[in-house]
């Protein structure tokens, strides 16, 4: 067992003259991470004043100024900006290397993050078979909506997102992953039950109970209503399906989320759809990486996983 479990010195992977350590980077994230150096130490289990020695020897060693202090507050300037990716990558690099070293690779802790319906519906089973192939790995799920996962990655706070929602952004790497339909529905009981479709004039009629704006539920059903969409009456946003799903058995509306989160609840005909004709509620889901991030093989491995669990049965 090495002394510090997740950092080693820069001598393993060939470095013997340089004039920083791994731990000074690990400190410089933390700082990144938490804007504030006593945050920072508290989260390495170190005095903070041991935290701004190694923080300050670092910027010493070449002259330069990672951050901009205001106060007791740390803010990460252009230079810090450009450096951190590099730092992340590297430290990563470590941690593989120390885990081959102590004979236990990819048992490193892999951070990910997923949309609503994503998380609750499908990344809970890829965890499992993720864990089932690497008992010793550590992995941590956020759920959240696509407008957080995505600021959580590009912040090196997630390894990977899993997203519902379109975006593009520069510093991140956006894969399609597997394709989605959304469908509206109602109640047994409910008026629109019976409609083999609807009309313009029962879209615009009827109450919609709908995902918040910044979902990527929401984008697709406002992308799929173009035209339409300021004259429909949405009585509620929420921010959970299963809520909307109680909501509408209630008789409180119609509403519309993926297939994947309502085929139990049609196949108990506690919700039925609804045929809304010439409208488009296809959409993909993505994988959301930061372009410099360093691709470990836990993150690869589960990439490989998620587009196994997608394939069509009986595919290679």
């Amino acid at each position: 067992m090495l002394p510090n479990k997740w950092f080693i010195h820069l001598w393993l992977i060939g470095f013997t003259d340089m004039r920083y350590s791994l731990r000074q980077l690990e400190i410089f994230l933390a700082a990144a991470h938490y804007q504030n150096i006593t945050r920072a130490a508290d989260s390495l289990s170190m005095s903070q004043s041991a935290a701004s020695s190694a923080l300050r020897e670092l910027e010493n060693q070449f002259d330069i100024r990672l951050f901009d202090r205001v106060g007791k507050r740390l803010q990460i300037n252009e230079l810090g900006r450009l450096i951190r990716p590099r730092a992340e990558a590297l430290l990563a690099r470590a941690r593989e290397l120390e885990q081959d070293l102590e004979g236990h690779a990819d048992a490193g802790p892999l951070k990910v993050g997923a949309t609503l319906t994503i998380g609750n519906y499908l990344a809970v089973g890829i965890m499992a078979r993720f864990m089932a192939l690497a008992p010793e790995a550590r992995v941590s799920l956020e759920v959240a909506n696509t407008v957080d996962i995505t600021a959580r990655v590009l912040n090196f706070e997630l390894d990977v997102g899993l997203v519902e929602g379109e975006l593009n952004h520069p510093d991140l790497e956006v894969t399609r992953w597997r394709t989605d339909q959304l469908v509206a529905f109602c109640a047994p009981d409910h008026p629109l039950a019976g409609k083999k479709a609807l009309t313009e004039r029962d879209m615009m009629d009827a109450s919609w109970i709908l995902r918040e704006s910044g979902s990527g539920t929401r984008q697709t059903f406002d992308r799929a209503m173009h035209g339409l969409l300021p004259q429909l009456n949405v009585a509620l946003e929420l921010q959970h399906t299963e809520a909307i799903k109680r909501a509408v058995e209630t008789g409180l509306g119609i509403g519309c989320l993926s297939r994947v989160v309502l085929a139990e609840a049609f196949r108990r005909g506690t919700l039925v759809p609804l045929h809304i004709p010439e409208r488009d509620f296809t959409r993909h889901f993505y994988f959301v990486l930061h372009r410099q991030k360093y691709l470990s093989a836990g993150i690869q491995r589960w990439l490989e996983l998620c587009r196994e669990s997608s394939a069509p049965a009986g595919s290679a």
